[in-house]
C-alpha cells in the first residue's frame, strides 16, 4: 500500500509594526501587529491579523498557565523598563521575545486548548471581554466570535508589506 502524504499542519505567527499609541501622553503604550497564518485545524480563522499590548501578553500567559496543569508555558520578555540603548532597541527585542513566546505556544498542543488563546489572536475582544466569551457570559461563542472579527476584516488577511 502506497503512504498517504499527510500535509504538514504549518502554523506561521509573526510579531510585527510595532506602534505607540496615545504618543506624548501618560498613558502612551506600545502596540504589536500580530500575524497569524495556518493550515491546522485547530484553528477557527486560517489567517488573522490583530493588534495586542505586551501588558495583554502578560495577561494570556497567566491565563495559560493557570490551564496547563504541568505543561510550562514559555517565557515572555522581562518588563524591565530599565535598559541600555534606545527605545527603539528595546521595542524591537521585546517584539522578538514576544514572537518567540507565540512561536512556542502554538506548537503546543495543550496550550492550543484554551479558547483564550484564540481569542487572542483571532478576535480583538479586550481582556475582560475574552474571559466573558470564554466563560459563556459573553454575547457570542469563542467561535462565533474570531468568526465575527474574520468577516468584519475580510481584507487584512494580507500581511502588510514593511516600511522601509
Amino acid at each position: 500500500a502506497e503512504a498517504v502524504a499527510v500535509p504538514q499542519e504549518l502554523t506561521t505567527v509573526r510579531v510585527q509594526d510595532p506602534r505607540v499609541q496615545n504618543e506624548g501622553s501618560w498613558n502612551s503604550y506600545v502596540d504589536y501587529k500580530i500575524f497569524l497564518h495556518t493550515n491546522s485545524k485547530a484553528f477557527t480563522a486560517k489567517t488573522s491579523c490583530v493588534r495586542r499590548r505586551y501588558r495583554e501578553f502578560v495577561w494570556l500567559r497567566r491565563q495559560l498557565q493557570k490551564n496547563a496543569g504541568l505543561v510550562p508555558v514559555p517565557e515572555l520578555p522581562g518588563k524591565s523598563s530599565f535598559f541600555a540603548g534606545s527605545t527603539d532597541e528595546f521595542i524591537e527585542k521585546r517584539r522578538q521575545g514576544l514572537q518567540q513566546f507565540l512561536e512556542k505556544v502554538v506548537q503546543n498542543v495543550v496550550l492550543l486548548s484554551d479558547s483564550r488563546l484564540h481569542l487572542f489572536l483571532q478576535s480583538q475582544l479586550s481582556v475582560p471581554e475574552m474571559e466573558r466569551c470564554v466563560q459563556g457570559q459573553g454575547t457570542e461563542t469563542v467561535t462565533g466570535a474570531i468568526l465575527h472579527y474574520a468577516m468584519s476584516h475580510w481584507g487584512w488577511g494580507q500581511e502588510e508589506e514593511p516600511r522601509p
